[in-house]
């Protein structure tokens, strides 16, 4: 099994420059394809298909940092913990919010709003949900109950008010407009009334499935929850398997040991795999935006012509050419590709690649070349997933190609994920998926009053400026007046450049034939499990 991650890290490795200058060179993406394809046919004896014909074997590649949805922040943590616990609204298709556990809403004023809960809603114990949970798992969040970023979400909220068992008062300091969307699926769940800072290691909700068990850095077992209020699943169990290597998880789908994977192999091993008799591929527009993070207060990286000369040796055309083989499309801003916030090309600073332009932004920085023609070195720390390994190893060259020294340094995704939110790193890089769906994540990633605990500013950037704008944004009812507000935002940014959106990934599906009626939300959440089934 090493060697073969050894062979296909070998061929990105020795053909990176060539895809590079030659993004759309398709004997390369040939190339490597072949390469990937007779690697799973000489590694095809691993282990046998499953004969659980009741469990879904779903591939992911880390473990949910934490199940409990007041706490955790990684996708794996949104996407598993939102089959757990339900949330009050939910998105649909267009990101619109919908009711859910809350079956409607009203605000008599600007600072307030009334909650009515669905009746007979049954949590997995059995306790029947009422405002009282609601109000706890809200409360938790900011009166020290729990140490946790989501806080910051509801930073706003004067008090919580149980009116009666079905009704909620929810009542903020000032009008805040991102209170619904940060109630919704994949952020806000709904905990038992008590629930405490180790509810995620034995969670109960009122999801569609039960938590059974879990065991870190192997998998997570869920089942069906037979009283769902809005229908059972037809799936009686899914068993989530950590498996962090990609070959390894191209190998259980092609040998047919594992029944469904999302977003977690590379473009090129999809497209290997589009022909293996058995499995079956689903493709569709995502809202999910890679970035790169700097740490602006580190010596190397605080000079912001030196973010924008970073940002103009990395060439997204190529990159989304050869590694995305065009199943993705360049990023200007966090938000979703079509957000009614989002700001036009025409609105920002742009930083196409320019090598020459990325050189006199560094020669003004005051970085000359040394002696090896080398102008900037520092790190940049990612997760061991294999896209991000392989971006990061083309962006390595890339930047090479501007005198700029690029190191590299890979871990296993809770180590990564810790250095992350410490503050232990230069530059990282990472996703954003279901929090980029509102603009409530520029206050939560970028605001000076964001900085962790308290939010995932993490690179630590402070603008009063910027946020200014923030606090008039948040509390404008006008839908106008808000988007004016958060194009400054988003070109405040651009300039500053404390952050580098790269793309929109597709997102894609790869499942076996006997999983039917995958339907993909541009989320990318695990979703489909509510009505997909196994025949």
């Amino acid at each position: 099994m090493a060697g073969s991650d050894d062979a296909l890290r070998f061929v990105a490795h020795a053909g990176k420059k060539q895809v590079l200058r030659c993004a759309q060179d398709d004997k390369v993406k040939r190339f490597v394809a072949v390469v990937f394809c007779c690697t799973l046919v000489c590694l095809s004896a691993c282990s046998p298909p499953s004969n659980d014909m009741h469990t879904l074997k779903f591939l992911i590649e880390s473990s949910p940092n934490n199940l409990d949805l007041r706490q955790g922040t990684d996708s794996q943590s949104e996407r598993v913990g939102g089959l757990i616990y339900d949330p009050l609204v939910r998105k649909d298709d267009h990101f619109n919010l919908q009711p859910w556990l809350a079956t409607s809403w009203e605000r008599p004023d600007a600072l307030t709003w009334v909650f009515h809960l669905r009746d007979g809603v049954k949590f997995h114990d059995g306790k029947t949900l009422s405002a009282d949970d609601v109000a706890w798992s809200l409360q938790s969040m900011t009166n020290g109950a729990l140490v946790t970023a989501k806080g910051g979400a509801f930073a706003n909220v004067a008090a919580v008010e149980v009116r009666d068992p079905l009704t909620l008062v929810v009542k903020t300091k000032k009008p805040d407009e991102s209170l619904l969307f940060n109630l919704s699926d994949g952020l806000f769940g709904v905990v038992e009334r008590g629930a405490g800072r180790d509810e995620g290691q034995h969670p109960v909700g009122t999801g569609p499935f039960k938590f059974v068990s879990q065991v870190q850095d192997k998998e997570v077992v869920v089942e069906r929850n037979a009283a769902y209020w809005a229908g059972m699943p037809k799936i009686e169990r899914v068993r989530f398997e950590v498996v962090p290597d990609n070959i390894t998880v191209a190998l259980e789908m092609k040998k047919g040991s594992a029944d469904v994977e999302s977003n977690v192999l590379t473009q090129d091993m999809v497209h290997a795999l589009r022909d293996v008799p058995g499995l079956v591929t689903e493709t569709g527009p995502g809202a999910r935006v890679d970035y790169a993070n700097f740490n602006v207060n580190d010596p190397a990286l605080r000079d912001k012509r030196v973010r924008q000369a970073i940002a103009c040796a990395i060439d997204k055309d190529a990159l989304i050419a050869a590694l995305w083989r065009g199943h993705a499309e360049k990023a200007q801003t966090l938000l979703p590709r079509g957000h009614w916030a989002a700001a036009s090309e025409g609105d920002l600073p742009q930083y196409p690649h320019d090598l020459e332009r990325a050189k006199r932004l560094l020669d003004e920085a005051g970085l000359k070349p040394d002696k090896e023609g080398v102008r900037l070195r520092f790190t940049l720390k990612t997760s061991t997933d294999e896209t991000t390994r392989l971006e990061a190893q083309a962006i390595q060259a890339q930047l090479r190609e501007a005198g700029i020294a690029l190191s590299l340094r890979p871990a296993e995704f809770g180590t990564f994920y810790s250095d992350i939110t410490k503050g232990a790193f230069q530059m990282y890089m990472l996703r954003w998926i279901g929090s980029n769906e509102d603009p409530d994540i520029f206050r939560y990633t970028l605001a000076t009053a964001s900085f962790p605990p308290k939010g995932a500013n993490r690179g630590r950037f402070s603008d009063a400026a910027m946020d200014s704008l923030l606090t008039q944004a948040s509390v404008a009812t006008d839908e106008g007046e808000r988007r004016a507000l958060y194009v400054q935002v988003q070109q405040r940014l651009a300039d500053a450049l404390p952050v580098i959106p790269l793309w929109y990934p597709d997102n894609v599906v790869v499942h076996s034939a006997r999983l039917h009626g995958v339907v993909l939300n541009a989320g990318g959440s695990f979703d489909f499990l509510r009505t997909a089934e196994l025949r």
